[in-house]
């Protein structure tokens, strides 16, 4: 009979241990009997973990075929399709005068747009995170709202608010502030779509972060300013990021919301995607595709500086701690 390792064999009605020496099992560490250091545990640990799933040869084939089904062959079909034009006629249509324009309101609009959700999708978090209030349910599922709305609703509701006639147009018409289609108006738009992003990225970064520290640097004399600027924001700053990077991938790409609301003025408030649909219409398939190119480079290379600074900002935290 074996039980825990450890071989025993009933004689006469009793239980006697054959082979004692099966007890000292091997640890992690290959040593009878010791304790296998924190790296060692960790290592079996993740072994364990990956366990769960078929094996590693398989699930990554899966991973990649998925990755590369999706995403990939759908983005390199625009690159082939744009690699039918010369490289002449390629610059000649991606520096169109009203497509320069369109591009600089689509990226510069989307920046505005994330760095003011950056700011204040901060505060919401915060403030849904460390204060206790009545409504407090309702308005952390309103900070939702913008997910679950088809942004074609979100457009007509945004711009029969901002309006000159609206709520909120008549009131800002007065001071001469015109929103509704203008590049204000787009900004707006794009502000709305991506507020989520930053609260739903950062609120979990709060939720878990020791009260402790703070009340650390009060007892030292620390401020609730340099409290957080010098211990709460630097452990939240990747969190920030990447709130920050969803939110202006977000709103580069948007459409809906913001075709209602800017007016599609060209040279003034046209966005580089609504002027990509509007060659799809006029099957200019290779102008179309042209300015996608430009639209996915151009994102691409952003993303990566955001992650970049993101990672920069996460091995700074790690060797200050």
């Amino acid at each position: 009979m074996r039980a825990s390792g450890v071989r025993f064999e009933a004689v006469a009605g009793s239980a006697i241990v054959l082979d004692a020496s099966a007890i000292a099992t091997p640890g992690p560490s290959g040593v009878d009997g010791e304790i296998a250091p924190p790296a060692t545990r960790a290592r079996v640990r993740r072994r364990r973990a990956a366990r769960v799933l078929p094996g590693f040869g398989l699930t990554l084939g899966y991973t990649l075929s998925y990755l590369a089904l999706i995403v990939l062959v759908p983005l390199s079909a625009a690159f082939v399709r744009a690699s039918a034009l010369s490289w002449p006629a390629f610059v000649d249509i991606v520096t169109a005068p009203r497509v320069l324009a369109s591009l600089r309101l689509t990226f510069g609009a989307s920046l505005v747009a994330a760095l003011a959700n950056a700011l204040f999708g901060l505060v919401v978090a915060w403030v849904l995170v460390r204060y206790r209030f009545p409504g407090r349910r309702i308005a952390d599922a309103i900070v939702d709202l913008p997910f679950a709305l088809p942004t074609a609703v979100a457009g007509i509701a945004l711009t029969g608010v901002f309006a000159s006639t609206g709520w909120l147009g008549a009131l800002l018409a007065a001071f001469g502030l015109k929103v509704a289609f203008t590049p204000l108006g787009v900004v707006v738009a794009l502000t709305f779509i991506g507020l989520p992003f930053v609260v739903r990225t950062v609120e979990p970064v709060l939720q878990t972060l020791p009260r402790e520290l703070e009340e650390a640097a009060t007892t030292l004399g620390a401020s609730p300013v340099q409290a957080f600027r010098r211990v709460v924001f630097p452990l939240i700053t990747p969190a920030v990021l990447t709130g920050f990077a969803l939110a202006f991938a977000r709103a580069i790409g948007e459409y809906g919301s913001v075709i209602f609301i800017a007016g599609n003025m060209p040279m003034v408030s046209e966005i580089a995607p609504l002027l990509i649909v509007s060659k799809l219409e006029q099957y200019d398939y290779a102008g179309a595709t042209a300015i996608a190119v430009v639209m996915l480079t151009m994102s691409f290379a952003l993303l990566l500086a955001i992650n970049a600074l993101q990672a920069w900002s996460r091995r700074r935290h790690g060797a200050a701690s």
